[in-house]
């Protein structure tokens, strides 16, 4: 096929309608400023949108140009993508129109700064951009085929998120890296998380768990450990804080149709005796909400067997119902499908952790001075744990 003018590549670009958002990228609208100005502009202006198009790509990670094309129509969530991942089939208009943008996409990942620089009054030193061949129709086409492991948009980039301020879903940009291998003991405990997540993984059905256990015995490392062992097959966590429980409805009916599968991660969990969200969190756990999210669970850690805060007053209450009351709120735990305790390490546990996390930083003192440095530290703490752990062994970092 006859290759395009770098005229008639602006305008196709311009055109684009399915990769329309990729018009709003910092490269490529560099790009298409310096093909907008090439017919009028002076030399000066075209060298310098030329020098800003590389500038951008260099600050993207300097990678060539058709990689960078690649990735950015990958990962572009797009009326086309969305279809797919929720296993309809596209109108044959739009499977034309992507055909077409792809091609399109294609001739502007094949540019190389010669072609570039050829529509330039100038022939002084411009800056260049590595050179490399890729196919970026075969590549969507993988995209497509396996979008549940792959996703797209945000998520085809991160695998951790938040839910910010206003209710939307934010990528956490520096995760947690934590992976099991690192996490010393409670290996019953993390088999029965992997399983059910792999089930949930695998579309069968998953329940929702309850970590409960001492502070500091690794639950919420746990849960992040297994995001990353899985990430690869598609998952995905997504923390949502206790007092943004009410906005679960909507995240559902967001995740809902996305190809990837999720976890919504609620972090030490607790309530007061009348707390509106215990209402929300009960109202979801009971399937009300989250009966129709195939592809979603809920993983929450607290370091409370029963989640709700009760006093002696609060037991001494004038409720007629009293115990109906307090059943109620005890139960809550209950609609957990999966209940894991972490209870603290033994001294031989706590030292094995000991042990393996000075070997992993590099740490060389003798067992005897290590381990009694190590008690001597927890003693200190309020007792033996994984976290107590991690921080004595980066307390004899900082000091190296």
């Amino acid at each position: 096929m006859k290759k395009m003018t770098l005229n008639e590549l602006n305008i196709s670009l311009h055109a684009l309608t399915v990769f329309r958002n990729l018009l709003s990228d910092p490269v490529l609208s560099c790009l298409t400023d310096y093909l907008d100005c090439l017919p009028t502009a002076s030399a000066a202006q075209a060298v310098s949108r030329y020098s800003q198009f590389v500038s951008r790509l260099y600050a993207a990670g300097g990678i060539s140009l058709a990689r960078y094309l690649e990735q950015l129509a990958g990962d572009d969530e797009n009326p086309y993508i969305r279809r797919i991942g929720r296993g309809d089939t596209p109108a044959p208009e739009m499977v034309d129109c992507v055909r077409q943008e792809l091609r399109i996409l294609q001739e502007a990942a094949d540019l190389t700064p010669a072609d570039l620089r050829s529509g330039l009054a100038w022939d002084g030193y411009l800056p260049v951009f590595p050179l490399e061949s890729v196919d970026i129709a075969a590549s969507y086409r993988r995209r497509c085929e396996h979008v549940g492991k792959l996703g797209y948009g945000i998520y085809a980039r991160h695998r951790m998120f938040y839910v910010g301020q206003e209710g939307q879903i934010l990528p956490v940009h520096s995760p947690d890296k934590i992976r099991l291998a690192s996490l010393i003991d409670y290996r019953q405990q993390q088999q029965i998380i992997l399983d059910n997540t792999l089930a949930l993984l695998d579309g069968k059905p998953a329940a929702n768990i309850l970590l409960t256990g001492d502070a500091g015995t690794g639950k919420s490392s746990t849960v992040k450990a297994v995001v990353n062992e899985l990430a690869y097959k598609g998952l995905r966590i997504l923390e949502v804080r206790k007092e943004q429980l009410h906005a679960i409805p909507a995240i559902l009916d967001e995740l809902n149709s996305n190809p990837l599968k999720f976890i919504l991660f609620i972090d030490d969990l607790s309530f007061q005796r009348d707390d509106d969200n215990f209402s929300a969190l009960k109202a979801i756990l009971e399937g009300s909400v989250s009966a129709k999210s195939r592809n979603v669970v809920i993983y929450a850690t607290s370091n409370r067997r029963h989640l709700v805060k009760e006093t002696f007053s609060g037991r001494e209450g004038d409720d007629v119902h009293r115990n109906d009351t307090m059943q109620e709120m005890l139960s809550l735990s209950e609609r957990f499908g999966i209940q894991i305790t972490f209870q603290k390490p033994d001294k031989k546990t706590y030292l094995d952790i000991v042990h393996h996390l000075a070997k992993e930083a590099g740490v060389e003192l003798p067992e005897e001075e290590l381990d009694l440095l190590a008690e001597r530290y927890a003693l200190g703490r309020g007792g033996r744990s994984a976290r107590a752990a991690k921080q004595f062994i980066d307390g004899l970092l900082a000091k190296q």
